[in-house]
């Protein structure tokens, strides 16, 4: 069941992104974990396609939500990739009775707890630029309600997404995704220099650096570049001296 009170401050949230300047990955990653806190999934991700319409890991809730996008496409399988090529939601689909639509992703992720799965394409119109995918430890079923508002969300996500720098034409898309799919690469690697470098885990030191990113008023992918020229500190842990 979607809450609602939680839904009209997550639109109003996404609505702020459509100006001319906010940080691609750091919405994708806001995205996620506001979709897990309304939907009360267990795991989010989200795919884009790139420049050869390959799909490619954005962002997740958590390390659950990472490895379930990943295994998919390692395995070119899984409800995210029927979504991205149908262009049509996947929804209330019980991993303990798919084993026959996916035999690699289905046992695997209920060998992971995991039991149902919801996956929205990110489209605008007939274009499918990747898809919105929510897993759950329960059998958890949206209503037909709960779909239209989840694919509504998807679909005002896809709006910010490609407003990021007012793409008003063929060719300016894949240059965007592009851009966004490069500083991903960058954030991942300087995050596990953080993580190494302070002795904490992956996360805790992706959140040190996002919230670095936003104290400063930087992207994400400037603050990862700095951390990996040496040109700035990673972030100093929470949770000392009063931090």
């Amino acid at each position: 069941m979607i809450s609602t009170a939680r839904l009209s401050a997550l639109f109003v949230e996404v609505a702020d992104t459509l100006v001319d300047d906010f940080d691609l990955v750091d919405f994708l990653q806001s995205l996620t974990d506001h979709a897990a806190d309304v939907s009360g999934a267990d795991a989010v991700g989200i795919l884009l396609a790139d420049h050869r319409r390959v799909l490619r890991f954005m962002a997740a809730s958590n390390d659950t939500g990472k490895m379930l996008e990943l295994f998919q496409l390692q395995n070119s399988e899984g409800p995210c990739l029927d979504c991205f090529t149908t262009g049509r939601p996947v929804v209330n689909a019980q991993l303990d009775d798919a084993t026959a639509r996916w035999p690699v992703f289905a046992p695997a992720a209920v060998a992971g707890g995991l039991r149902s799965v919801h996956a929205f394409p990110l489209r605008l119109r007939e274009d499918t630029i990747g898809a919105l995918n929510l897993f759950s430890r329960t059998g958890s079923r949206f209503a037909p309600e709960d779909v239209r508002v989840v694919q509504a969300l998807a679909d005002v996500a896809t709006i910010a997404i490609l407003q990021e720098r007012s793409i008003l034409r063929a060719g300016m898309l894949t240059e965007q995704l592009q851009g966004a799919l490069n500083s991903r690469v960058v954030i991942e690697q300087a995050k596990g220099a953080v993580a190494q470098q302070q002795g904490i885990p992956l996360q805790e030191a992706f959140e040190l650096m996002r919230a670095e990113a936003r104290s400063s008023r930087r992207r994400l992918a400037e603050v990862a570049e700095d951390v990996l020229a040496g040109l700035a500190p990673p972030p100093p842990k929470p949770g000392r001296h009063g931090a």
